[in-house]
């Protein structure tokens, strides 16, 4: 039998299970287990699971599972918790710089560690699909407006776009949006977890883009996303077709800790 410590850490609602894996241990390779300590009634309960890991030329690298146990790719409230997990552990101060699924990334993180701001990669493309905007934040994401967001079937007709045949095999977000005083209201159907989550980072990300694009809006900006688990900040700068400089902002919290013995 082996024994390791896991972090529980959330961000806007958007819950990972953090392990430190410098010293590799965990054998992440196990699907069954990762799905089993994702599993809200079974397990720890998270939508996805992290691991720390050493990488040369970097603080730290960030390896990302889906709550159904295979790899994914990036998340970025993901990368935020695992920012405020890495200032926890000693290992950063105030900056990281750090490798993931989609390449190198920089992020800032207050004094008091409650809020850290990612770097995302730029953005040159969005497509379209009928009415919805398709792009790639790290992840490939579908942006529809609609009205009535409060009570929309987002779980029932997220559920239906992601499993269509344009999308199905490699599987897609799909975020649903609508204007929200100064900034936009989203709720996200994730892949991966296949459900309603509370945020999505690279989802609020890809809304503020898609929004950009939507109103035919140029240079730098600022976007609050409000989410069911709380609100982010997406700020970002926008010439014709490109995005660069774009960042996701918003809270990163511990929540518990604890020790897995299997």
């Amino acid at each position: 039998m082996s024994t390791f410590t896991f972090y529980k850490y959330q961000g806007a609602g958007n819950d990972f299970i953090i392990i430190d894996n410098r010293k590799p241990l965990f054998n992440s390779e196990d699907e069954d287990l990762v799905r089993r300590l994702c599993d809200r009634r079974f397990g720890i309960g998270a939508d996805g699971l992290m691991l720390l890991q050493h990488a040369d030329g970097y603080d730290f690298e960030m390896v990302y599972f889906n709550a159904d146990g295979r790899e994914g790719s990036m998340c970025g409230n993901g990368g935020r918790c695992i920012v405020a997990f890495a200032k926890d552990r000693g290992l950063i101060d105030k900056s990281a710089d750090f490798l993931a699924a989609d390449g190198r990334h920089y992020a800032t993180i207050d004094a008091g560690g409650r809020s850290v701001s990612l770097q995302m990669i730029d953005v040159g493309r969005i497509g379209r699909d009928g009415e919805a905007y398709v792009l790639d934040t790290g992840s490939p994401h579908y942006v529809a407006l609609v009205d009535g967001l409060s009570s929309f079937p987002v779980v029932a007709e997220g559920r239906s776009i992601r499993n269509g045949t344009r999308y199905k095999e490699k599987g897609i977000n799909v975020n649903f949006v609508e204007a929200d005083g100064a900034g936009y209201y989203v709720r996200t159907y994730e892949r991966g977890v296949e459900d309603e989550t509370l945020a999505c980072g690279t989802g609020a990300t890809a809304v503020a883009l898609a929004m950009a694009k939507h109103e035919g809006r140029d240079g730098s900006m600022t976007v609050p996303i409000r989410v069911a688990g709380g609100n982010l900040r997406i700020s970002f700068v926008k010439e014709g077709d490109r995005f660069t400089d774009i960042f996701l902002e918003g809270p990163a919290a511990f929540v518990f800790k604890g020790e897995i013995t299997r």
